[in-house]
């Protein structure tokens, strides 16, 4: 569920506090605005044989009282608001930190201990342990995003050329799905993203799996596929640990087939939509920097199935 009111965690809980505060204050002074109102129209004839100086009167206390009423509520607003997000997302003792790269349309998540060989990135899935902060350091590689999980956070912009940082926090396992939340180009709305919730038991046996190399392939049509991706551009825009594909321009695909969706949420990881997915990308999410590959019928089935076994 993507909602800022299903809170769970506790800066989601404060920002949805200030929500409901605004909604109700709104709603509040709307309905004392129509008593007002129907108040005035009641009073209309009743008011008819008043001397122009005594209306002139009323209505002058009634415009100061309306002024000072709307600088003193909006004065309120805005002090909570400022003193909420001020709260948010601080934290010095992030138990880890991970660095986000938002792309024309995917999310790049790099797990980096200061250890090589600890180092292993991950693409629209965010995986995080619970009841611990985590610190997320934002960069965009080419326009402003804005990364967004609502149920745990407010929205902070990514920005080329400048980093930004906050501070994810669940209290609970679970899964999570996010947004963004700034207009990034033509595939904007379809850049979702997912932050998987995990007991720490659960998050190191991830972790560990993870840092692994990529599962050598066995299955005959599946050692093909690694055939055809070696000797195809794919090993020039994508990397795969413990082959010889490094490229950086697209996403990581060392364990792809452990994700839940393909293409930044728009597709479920199914052997099915990895062969949509490549055989025409452009159809699929028009604009993305993925290009159409020439494959046969027999290459895109094995391609399809080696990324299926990268587990």
């Amino acid at each position: 569920m993507q909602s800022a009111l299903n809170a769970q965690s506790e800066p989601a809980v404060q920002l949805k506090h200030l929500i409901v505060s605004m909604a109700v204050v709104s709603a509040v002074i709307w309905i004392l605005v129509m008593i007002v109102l129907g108040w005035a129209l009641l009073r209309a004839n009743r008011t008819l044989g008043d001397s122009g100086h005594e209306r002139e009167r009323r209505l002058g206390q009634a415009v100061v009282s309306s002024i000072v009423a709307t600088v003193l509520v909006i004065a309120g607003l805005t002090i909570a608001s400022f003193y909420t997000t001020r709260s948010l997302g601080q934290s010095e003792h992030a138990a880890l930190t991970v660095r986000l790269r938002a792309q024309q349309w995917w999310w790049q998540f790099i797990y980096d201990e200061g250890d090589a060989t600890k180092t292993f990135q991950t693409a629209n899935e965010l995986h995080i342990p619970t009841g611990v902060d985590v610190r997320i350091e934002l960069q965009a590689a080419d326009v402003i995003h804005s990364f967004w999980v609502p149920s745990l956070m407010g929205k902070r912009d990514v920005i080329p050329g400048r980093e930004n940082q906050l501070t994810l926090r669940a209290d609970r396992p679970g899964v999570y799905r996010g947004q963004c939340a700034e207009f990034c180009g033509l595939q904007h709305g379809h850049m979702a993203l997912f932050v998987i919730a995990q007991d720490n038991a659960d998050f190191e046996r991830w972790a560990s799996f993870q840092r692994a190399d990529a599962t050598v392939a066995t299955e005959s049509e599946a050692v093909a596929g690694e055939a055809v991706f070696m000797s195809k551009p794919c090993a020039a825009c994508h990397s795969i640990r413990g082959t010889g594909a490094s490229g950086t321009t697209g996403p990581d695909l060392t364990h792809v087939a452990s994700r839940r969706t393909i293409a930044a949420g728009l597709l479920d990881n199914t052997r099915g939509a990895l062969a949509a997915w490549i055989a025409d990308p452009q159809t699929l999410k028009p604009g993305n920097n993925m290009p159409m590959v020439p494959l046969s019928s027999d290459e895109l089935r094995q391609l399809a199935a080696y990324m299926d076994s990268l587990k």
